[in-house]
């Protein structure tokens, strides 16, 4: 769907309300990284030249990610070149081995998804040997790592020189016959896993438990294709008690109020009413009109 430029304005000013809100919960987290797996997706362009792609992607293309001034609150384990590679494999393997390497400052992992950050660790159970190959060696094996951008942003930013002591413990890791809690195992310092769970994602909270020993589940924002929309302001609340709290300049917000009707449950709509009044225990569906019109 359309967007114009401005509305990078209005998802950057969202995404810098995340750390503020998260650090008054679980304080020293400037005082680490991030391991965060993001990735870029492939784009056309519509008959007119303009170019369609995934919003993250759009996000992590422009100027406002990829020139972000340092923040220690959005300080990641991955390099740019890293989450900006188009192949999704090279993406995900250089993204693993720069996390392992600083696996003592990571204070939070996580993905967009629930789904992304299990790929992520499945992925870490079928190549941690040539992972720990590469750590060893304190280098990258060219029939793997192709992307020259890539390369060069590990190899100088990361991956200094062989530690043949890390290779050995992350090895030491794997190899054993159970992966319960591997992310505290192998990131001992992370507080927190940070991925949406809630909808269709919640079938995945099982799996990331186990994964992690239990640490916290942190759902941070609600956002969709159309526009993003508020924060949770209470990160460390169960899953299935996530709420979020609108930010009404994201977007020009309605709400339909719903009567569900007693005799055979079906909704009964009404007119739309804006923000200021709405009433305290009526359930409303929300209605979204964007910057752009749509």
């Amino acid at each position: 769907m359309p967007t114009i430029a401005e509305e990078m304005e209005r998802r950057s000013l969202l995404y810098s309300l995340l750390m503020p809100v998260m650090s008054q919960f679980v304080p020293g987290l400037e005082k680490g990284k991030g391991m965060y797996f993001l990735f870029i997706k492939s784009e056309s362009k519509t008959p007119g030249g303009l170019p369609a792609r995934p919003v993250l992607t759009s996000y992590y293309k422009s100027s406002h990610f990829k020139n972000r001034p340092f923040d220690p609150y959005t300080n990641y384990t991955s390099p740019n070149e890293t989450i900006l590679c188009p192949d999704s494999y090279q993406s995900m393997y250089s993204q693993l081995l720069c996390g392992l390497c600083q696996r003592t400052q990571v204070l939070r992992v996580g993905a967009v998804f629930a789904s992304g950050f299990i790929r992520a660790i499945r992925f870490l159970e079928k190549h941690w040997q040539l992972l720990c190959r590469d750590i060893r060696s304190g280098t990258l094996d060219p029939t793997v790592i192709t992307d020259p951008a890539v390369r060069e942003a590990v190899l100088t930013k990361v991956l200094h020189r062989p530690d043949p002591e890390l290779a050995d413990f992350v090895e030491s890791e794997c190899r054993k016959d159970s992966w319960q809690g591997i992310i505290t195992r192998l990131w001992p310092n992370t507080k927190y896993v940070d991925v949406i769970v809630t909808g269709t994602m919640s079938q995945y909270i099982p799996t990331l438990d186990f994964y992690s020993n239990g640490l916290p589940l942190v759902c941070t924002m609600y956002a969709s294709s159309e526009c993003y929309f508020g924060v949770n302001l209470n990160p460390l609340c169960k899953p299935s008690e996530v709420a979020y709290t609108l930010i009404p300049t994201m977007a020009y917000f309605e709400f339909l109020p719903v009567h569900r009707n007693n005799n055979n449950g079906e909704k009964e709509r009404q007119e739309l009413v804006d923000l200021a009044d709405v009433k305290l225990g009526h359930e409303y569906e929300l209605v979204v009109t964007t910057y752009a019109g749509n």
